[in-house]
């Protein structure tokens, strides 16, 4: 079993501050600053661009993809880092097409992030003329996967409610009717086990940034099944996909496997704060982290329902949702502007949405319970309505 208290240790929260938006940057860990300043320093600084050899910089994407991919239920060498997020959807989509040439429907959701779509959007555009995509709501992906469909594209945990897909029954529908799978992983991965391998996934991406806890600006990562590795296309040819980058060919030739889906430098630094932050991951029970981060999901629902009257967004039955919890209030903004503005941080999404974190590694019954108690204040004395609290911020 997982001690949470050793694992909370490792992580630099400041005095005063109860951290529930994980889910969207995750809190510095304690080894990390020492790590980016030895790259800084003792790497670059000493052995300047020799680094690239003396310092392994190089293989550093495959060997943090796979460190990644034990999270995630990844074969061993088919996942990699690097670029971001929207690069990897662009790829994944990009192969996923040219791998089913006889369909041209993208199938996704309303409750997918809007990053998802606008990649596909900017895709169609550059594909001849008869490509589509579709989105229906959540609950009609199921019954939406025709033999029309080339690529069904889904978001595992729906970033606003928190509603979960269940990966395993939609991948066997999409493939009963001849369709490829891509899953955004960016609500899942460090979130809870996934089981990419086990559930047959044709394509994943992540990030880095929310649950695993790699800073701001970490990159993403990608996942092709075996069965795909040797005939996807990357669609963006970077020289780093290249199968020998420094013949500095003129034409592409895609490297093998998983490095073809390389595109650009390695983010070194940001390689070396994500590094640190999987440090802490080779302590942790994913079984016993999802077990009691739907403990304290529980118990904040049942502390914030009895002393409010905030709309529950995430659905109640566990299984059905990922690792954060969401209310609904007309004025959800200025209500977490007020809460921010008392130590408590979460965050608003666009229309009504208050989301809330819900992150074991750093979080205790203690702060579950305090951020329930300063909601439930906020709320029963009106302190939402202040000016200062309705101000829209650049980020919200």
């Amino acid at each position: 079993m997982t001690d949470f208290s050793q694992t909370r240790a490792l992580f630099d929260l400041p005095a005063g501050v109860t951290y529930l938006d994980g889910n969207s940057l995750g809190p510095l860990p304690r080894a990390t600053a020492a790590r980016v300043a030895q790259t800084v320093q003792d790497e670059w600084g000493a052995h300047l661009i020799s680094a690239w050899n003396a310092c392994g910089w190089m293989a550093k994407p495959r060997a943090l993809g796979d460190r990644i991919g034990a999270l995630i239920g990844a074969e061993p060498g088919h996942t990699v880092i690097g670029d971001t997020l929207s690069i990897k959807v662009f790829q994944a989509l990009a192969a996923a097409l040219k791998l089913n040439p006889d369909r041209r429907l993208i199938l996704s959701d309303t409750g997918n992030f809007p990053t998802d779509l606008y990649m596909a959007e900017g895709l169609l555009k550059l594909l001849p003329e008869g490509y589509e995509l579709r989105t229906v709501a959540p609950e009609e992906v199921a019954s939406a996967i025709t033999e029309e469909v080339a690529v069904m594209m889904i978001t595992e945990v729906d970033y606003r409610t928190g509603r979960r897909h269940d990966m395993q029954a939609l991948t066997q529908l999409a493939h009963d009717k001849g369709a490829l799978t891509i899953w955004d992983l960016a609500h899942s991965a460090g979130a809870f086990p996934v089981h990419l391998a086990d559930c047959g996934a044709d394509f994943a991406v992540g990030c880095t940034y929310k649950y695993l806890n790699a800073g701001p600006g970490a990159p993403a990562f990608i996942y092709v099944a075996p069965k795909h590795a040797a005939e996807a296309e990357p669609a963006l040819a970077g020289w780093l996909g290249h199968k020998a980058p420094f013949a500095f060919d003129l034409g592409y030739t895609a490297g093998d496997g998983i490095d073809r889906m390389r595109v650009g430098t390695p983010p070194v630094i940001q390689m070396a704060a994500l590094e640190a932050a999987l440090d802490i991951w080779e302590t942790v029970d994913l079984d016993a982290l999802r077990a009691r981060s739907l403990e304290l999901a529980d118990r904040f629902i049942a502390k914030v329902e009895a002393t409010t009257d905030l709309t529950l967004a995430t659905p109640r039955a566990p299984r059905d949702r990922g690792s954060q919890v969401s209310f609904r209030h007309p004025e959800g903004y200025a209500i977490m502007q007020a809460l921010i503005a008392r130590g408590v941080i979460g965050d608003f999404r666009a229309p009504d949405i208050l989301r809330f974190g819900i992150t074991p590694l750093y979080l205790s019954e203690t702060e579950i319970d305090h951020a329930a108690e300063v909601l439930a204040d906020i709320l029963a004395t009106n302190a939402w309505n202040a000016p200062e609290y309705k101000e829209r911020k650049a980020v919200t």
